[in-house]
């Protein structure tokens, strides 16, 4: 089963509110077996526009991500996410498949 995968692309314009977001979704994030594969780390924009922070979270399904969303714990933590920051959010299923060759 191939996993599912949150990738954000966020400005944080109120950092103590950010902070509280961070808190808030702590909770869905454990229940649905989120794992950060990229927060917020050195980055080069090497074409289009990008956000100043990236985030990439890994979840055991595509299933667990959206209902981790959809949870109503995630969606007030999301509620805070807006007062503090400007995003872009997809949700996206993982490949399983072959690869190229070495």
């Amino acid at each position: 089963m191939a996993k599912g995968y949150w990738i954000a692309r966020v400005d944080v314009h109120d950092a103590d509110i950010y902070a509280d977001y961070v808190k808030a979704n702590a909770d869905p994030f454990s229940r649905y077996g989120a794992k950060f594969v990229v927060r917020a780390g050195e980055y080069q924009a090497v074409e289009g526009e990008a956000r100043s922070r990236n985030v990439v979270i890994e979840f055991p399904s595509y299933d667990a991500a959206l209902a981790c969303y959809n949870d109503p714990a995630y969606q007030k933590a999301k509620a805070i996410r807006e007062q503090a920051s400007d995003s872009d959010l997809i949700i996206i299923e993982g490949y399983d498949g072959p690869q190229p060759a070495a």
